[in-house]
């Protein structure tokens, strides 16, 4: 964003710093400390939050910063007035500290960082997160108490979605009604877990199960239903059309992206709200992908002569995601200039479900996303309301309350719910206002 480096260098130049508390410090968080303090000039990483301190003491440690330690918000606050680089166990204080104009959220939980952002939020910070998990399953409801307080509540760029929205607004800007947003996969198997996905997962420093839920659908769905929820887009059916060009391979040469296009059109309505969607084993990957349409004959007249075809579709991609290194973007935009890179525009328009990865039986409880148990399904809102369907969001933790069969989708009655969580409370709230 070239707008954005030229108003962060005159912060630089100025002395007056944005300044950022950042809650999680596994593979990611660690990537944006390190963005932040090495590479992104008029921002300051002021604090780390983690529930484990360590990892947020190097991520600081990255750069031969050694951190203060933080044991309550009295001496949070001081550190970060003070400025001197400071970690916490405690997340919640973080995100209600004093001095900071933004909060970034990377930890891929629910009911805790549930508890994180919307403190930062009624504490008037700026929440910009990567976890599309949260943003699924209660971003709505988020983002109306962001409006109330009024600050941002916003996905980042740099990952597929945030991606995706900047692709979207781009086409859009030109003229081109934006008809499908694309992603673009290398693997989907619903049925991996993390004792498929642990040596994978060893290789690059992951946690098995968050590698197994990129492999089983749910990553995707989560990932698609907020690009959804963010333009007002749906699904074509549940699980989305997916055409898959490996033949299940993973290792198998990748088609062009243009060429696997056209496995959408039959469902593209130019008329429509717009399709949210995915390819496996097409290339530029793993990137993301816009189908638009445009009236104006002149105009496709045009866009032939700049190699985009004859239509009536045309593909724009972005070819690459580079994940860390563009939240700081994110940071800036939302605090200079108010620009969201990817928030609901409303009520939710797609809900990722819980589908029984294996026969479960009464008692089991579903532990993670990408576990043994249920892995996630992109459904329009409309018949998960009218089917009772099971967010997945809202599924972990749960116990089975009676038997659910292979490849069946879970219903509110199918689980027992643990007690006094705070996302069920600000689900129900989204169900109460939108639906």
């Amino acid at each position: 964003m070239i707008i954005v480096d030229t108003a962060l260098a005159k912060r630089e130049s100025e002395g007056r710093p944005i300044k950022v508390g950042l809650v999680g410090a596994g593979f990611q968080g660690a990537g944006i400390a390190l963005q932040i303090l090495t590479a992104t000039k008029g921002m300051v990483l002021c604090a780390i939050a983690n529930r484990r301190i360590e990892p947020a003491i190097a991520a600081f440690g990255q750069t031969g910063i050694t951190p203060k330690v933080a044991h309550n918000a009295a001496e949070l606050n001081a550190a970060i007035a003070s400025g001197t680089p400071v970690v916490t166990e405690d997340a919640v204080a973080l995100a209600e500290a004093d001095g900071l104009d933004a909060i970034v959220e990377v930890t891929g939980s629910i009911e805790h960082a549930a508890q994180v952002v919307l403190a930062a939020i009624e504490s008037g910070k700026h929440a910009i997160q990567m976890n599309a998990e949260l943003d699924g399953t209660i971003g709505p409801i988020l983002k109306r108490k962001a409006d109330a307080k009024g600050v941002i509540y916003s996905f980042s760029d740099g990952d597929q979605p945030g991606v995706q929205m900047n692709l979207i607004r781009f086409v859009a800007g030109l003229g081109v009604k934006p008809v499908l947003a694309g992603n673009i996969k290398g693997l989907h198997d619903p049925y991996r877990n993390p004792t498929t996905q642990k040596a994978f997962a060893e290789k690059w420093g992951q946690k098995p199960a968050m590698v197994a839920s990129f492999a089983d659908g749910t990553k995707i769905s989560f990932e698609q239903a907020i690009v959804a929820n963010g333009t007002g887009m749906k699904v074509a059916r549940r699980g989305m059309l997916g055409p898959d060009f490996s033949g299940g391979d993973p290792t198998a040469p990748l088609k062009p992206l243009e060429e696997t296009v056209a496995a959408f059109n039959e469902h593209l309505d130019p008329a429509g709200p717009g399709l949210v969607d995915y390819v496996v084993g097409a290339r530029p990957g793993p990137g993301v992908f816009v189908l638009g349409a445009i009236e104006n004959e002149r105009q496709k007249h045009f866009l032939n002569l700049y190699k985009l075809g004859t239509g009536p579709y045309y593909c724009f991609y972005t070819p690459y995601h580079l994940c860390h290194f563009e939240v700081p973007t994110s940071v800036a935009r939302a605090v200079l200039f108010n620009d969201p890179v990817l928030t609901p525009v409303g009520g939710p328009s797609v809900g990722v479900i819980a589908v029984a990865k294996k026969d479960l039986v009464a008692g089991e409880v579903i532990a993670d996303f990408g576990g043994y148990e249920v892995y996630g399904v992109a459904e329009n809102i409309e018949p998960i309301r009218a089917e009772k369907l099971l967010p997945i969001g809202l599924a972990l933790g749960c116990s089975i309350a009676r038997p659910v069969t292979k490849d069946t989708p879970l219903t509110w009655d199918d689980v027992v719910f643990p007690q006094g969580r705070l996302v069920d409370k600000l689900y129900a709230e989204q169900e109460a206002v939108f639906a």
